[in-house]
């Protein structure tokens, strides 16, 4: 496996009432949508969106997501999501996601997702070309995805 620090992108999202539980903070099974909604910015910003994978006849399957959660999130709070993958191996890939809170910083959790690469039409594990490995680790430095509706953000 190939390791890269790259400078991660951001992907801002404002935390609604229906993702919150009896609790009041953020069901804990959110946590895994919005690293879902992490990959998808990730994706759309280094290849164009997920139809440029499909039209190369490629998808890809988690295989393994671990959440390491330090505080919750509640209802409105505006959460930061660095995105970076921090491994390419020769048919998988690790997204790396470090999330907190946008106003102060203070981190939120930290999510690794696995996924591996497979044909799209029979769903077997297939090799990552070369080209799609250098575009997975360079990234998308510096671009942020504003889905939470701050202004001048």
């Amino acid at each position: 496996m190939s390791e890269l620090n790259n400078m991660p992108m951001e992907v801002l999202l404002r935390v609604r009432y229906a993702e919150c539980d009896a609790q009041q903070v953020v069901f804990n099974s959110r946590y895994a949508e919005y690293a879902d909604l992490a990959a998808t910015e990730f994706m759309r910003a280094v290849l164009g969106g997920f139809d440029k994978l499909l039209a190369q006849g490629l998808d890809n399957q988690v295989v393994n997501l671990n959440i390491s959660w330090q505080r919750p999130a509640k209802f409105d709070d505006v959460i930061c999501m660095k995105v970076s993958v921090s491994k390419v191996g020769s048919s998988s890939f690790t997204l790396h996601v470090d999330m907190f809170q946008q106003k102060d910083g203070q981190s939120i959790c930290t999510i690794e997702v696995i996924y591996v690469m497979v044909d799209a039409k029979n769903y077997k594990k297939v090799e990552i070309n070369q080209a799609l490995k250098q575009q997975l680790l360079e990234g998308a430095p510096g671009v942020r995805v504003n889905l939470a509706g701050l202004i001048n953000n």
